[in-house]
């Protein structure tokens, strides 16, 4: 029998308790008794973000499909919880068994998001396994991490045993093979991590040292073992649709963030903006074939209850299948009242004729990402969208029937000017101008409504814009209030909504982001000052923070403000995502130049990833030899 870990008495006491009990449907249940290898699978913030994320629930359904692995799923406690555990001394536990972490063999933590580093210590902590990995013992399990933030895991490598460095569904056979065979030999824990780094995408963080020079900067990295690789490659699946899928994903009892059934189309984006990390990580473009998405989209909806399917991808109008999968999507989900949500569409005339197609009778909102005001700006960050084609997607979109735009645009991009902030104001302007030139005044149904928001540019590893500055808090602040008074000297300023982001925590992302190893006693010392949720506005302690990084005596704008060297050594150089270094300088060069680069479907420009013969990369290929 089951026995909660929480008595009755706790759960009647916290917040929605239906986080802990577990035991939702398509859960996984085993025999631990008959199982060799015991995987808990984290995400490092409260369920109902950690339930929406689609790559724990690959992995939680590749891993269960061995036999020999029970892999379970553990999220933060939230703040209620956080509190009573520390008071009763209850150990953290996985949702499936109700067991301790500390019990099992594996602890994987994904790592989406800079701002959940110090609830990766949480999780830790209240699992009673010891923060830094070199205090683990023999007892204690392997902490391995994953996801985008693994592209540079120099900030919170003392914590951590291994990082699996790419997608998880290629080697996770192979190490956990390889653990086993270290325990029937009743080799050690430092044993089993030297062989797991000569798997291809494991990094082991303890087997290499980093020697800085005078000025802060990396001067060389050092290893500690014969024979460990200096280069670690990020593993891709270079087969999408012939790959794991979840069938059943776990189906919450609760309203979570993404309550609906996600279907992945394709991995990686053609387009190149050069802010994006995901669309360098990811390359190059896969799509997965469209008999896989039919399958999987009937399977799924019948084996989850969902009244929503959406189609995942950073671009889904780049999916060359999309109008065949739609037609097949719409004649199965119409009947049964299912919803189709295609968010990352361009707006252009077919994308609209997709939403016409999928929308109910009320249309929802539309949005646009033009990221820049001004078509200079939208250059640099090599965009590729114009003005004429923003504003003929607008009209398009009043014509059918769009009321609300929403617009989300980034302040203090490299070699932004006032003009360029201005011509935010001055686009949403054009585009509510649209609105009164295109629906008659007896077809109107009250005022566009036009919501732009504005985020604050973080540079990322592994983008051309790895080696620009970022912008001050006070800095970021000016620019919002020229955006504010910019929307409020428009002839259409009543139909303008105008939202911004958090300045200082911006700042501190764009300080993990682009960290080396001397941030780990940072991030260490803010958490046992009380710093957790720091993605939560609410629990986010700037001056804790500040105050943190002062005793520890590292200047932040080190990491921030100043404009790297073509030949700096980064942090992250060690990893190799596919794309070459040599290629990402060329595009910083041509941001600064003002020049665009066509998308990977109009021409090849020799990112690297063609190595992987695979996608988009493939398709040139094909092309190339039909040609010639």
């Amino acid at each position: 029998m089951r026995k909660l870990a929480l008595k009755d008495e706790i759960l009647m006491q916290i917040e929605k308790p239906a986080r802990y009990i577990g035991n939702e449907v398509n859960a996984v249940m085993k025999n631990k008794e008959q199982v060799q290898v015991r995987f808990a699978m984290c995400f490092p913030d409260v369920y109902e973000i950690g339930m929406s994320h689609l790559g724990i629930q690959i992995i939680y359904d590749m891993l269960n499909k061995f036999e020999d692995v029970w892999c379970e799923r553990v999220y933060s406690p939230w703040v209620d919880l956080d509190e009573v555990m520390r008071k009763e001394h209850i150990p953290l536990f996985a949702l499936e068994s109700q067991d301790p972490v500390k019990d099992f063999d594996f602890l994987g933590i994904t790592i989406q998001y800079e701002m959940c580093y110090t609830n990766i210590l949480q999780i830790l902590d209240l699992s009673e396994i010891p923060i830094l990995s070199k205090d683990r013992t023999e007892d204690d399990p392997i902490v391995i991490g994953g996801g985008p933030c693994t592209y540079n895991p120099e900030p919170i490598c003392d914590f951590f045993d291994l990082f699996y460095i790419g997608e998880g569904e290629t080697r996770y056979r192979e190490l956990l093979d390889l653990y086993k065979d270290c325990k029937a030999c009743g080799l050690s824990r430092k044993d089993f991590l030297k062989k797991a780094a000569m798997i291809p995408g494991m990094y082991v963080p303890s087997l290499y040292d980093v020697m800085y020079k005078e000025d802060g900067t990396i001067d060389q990295r050092i290893l500690l073992e014969p024979g460990i690789p200096e280069m670690i490659e990020k593993e891709m699946v270079t087969d999408v649709s012939d790959t794991y899928y979840p069938d059943k994903p776990v189906v919450p009892f609760i309203k979570i963030t993404q309550d609906r059934v996600v279907l992945e189309i394709q991995r990686g984006c053609i387009r190149g903006c050069r802010f994006c990390q995901a669309g360098q990580l990811y390359r190059p473009v896969r799509e997965r074939s469209v008999e896989m998405l039919k399958h999987y989209a009937v399977e799924m909806l019948r084996n989850t209850g969902h009244e929503e399917i959406s189609l995942s991808s950073l671009s889904s109008s780049d999916y060359s299948k999309l109008p065949e999968l739609l037609d097949f999507l719409i004649e199965n989900c119409d009947k049964k009242k299912i919803n189709i949500s295609l968010p990352s569409l361009r707006i252009d005339a077919f994308s609209l004729d997709v939403m016409n197609k999928v929308q109910d009778v009320k249309k929802s909102s539309l949005t646009f990402a033009p990221e820049a005001g001004s078509q200079r700006l939208r250059n640099v960050i090599n965009k590729g969208l114009t003005e004429e084609v923003i504003l003929e997607g607008a009209r398009l979109a009043f014509e059918g029937g769009w009321t609300r735009v929403k617009l989300y645009f980034m302040l203090g991009l490299p070699t932004e000017t006032e003009q360029d902030i201005c011509e935010i104001a001055e686009l949403c302007n054009k585009i509510a101008a649209v609105f009164y030139e295109t629906v008659p005044k007896e077809k109107r149904t009250g005022r566009v409504q036009i919501v732009a928001s504005t985020s604050f540019f973080i540079p990322k590893p592994f983008t051309p814009f790895q080696w620009a500055s970022q912008r001050t808090k006070e800095e970021f602040l000016d620019k919002a209030y020229l955006t504010r008074t910019s929307i409020a000297t428009q002839l259409n300023q009543k139909s303008i909504k105008y939202n911004w982001h958090e300045a200082d925590v911006s700042v501190l992302e764009g300080i993990m982001a682009r960290g080396d190893r001397r941030l780990n006693q940072v991030i260490l010392k803010a958490y046992q000052k009380g710093c957790i949720y720091d993605a939560w506005s609410e629990y986010y302690k700037n001056d804790v923070w500040m105050q943190t990084f002062e005793e520890c005596g590292i200047n932040p704008d080190f990491y921030t403000t100043r404009e790297r060297r073509d030949d700096e050594i980064f942090p992250w150089d060690f990893l190799d995502c596919g794309v070459t270094k040599e290629f990402l300088l060329q595009e910083w060069h041509r941001a600064k130049q003002e020049t665009i680069t066509p998308n990977c479907r109009m021409q090849c420009n020799g990112c690297g990833a063609a190595r992987y013969g695979t996608g988009v990369c493939l398709e040139k290929r094909e092309e190339a030899c039909h040609e010639g």
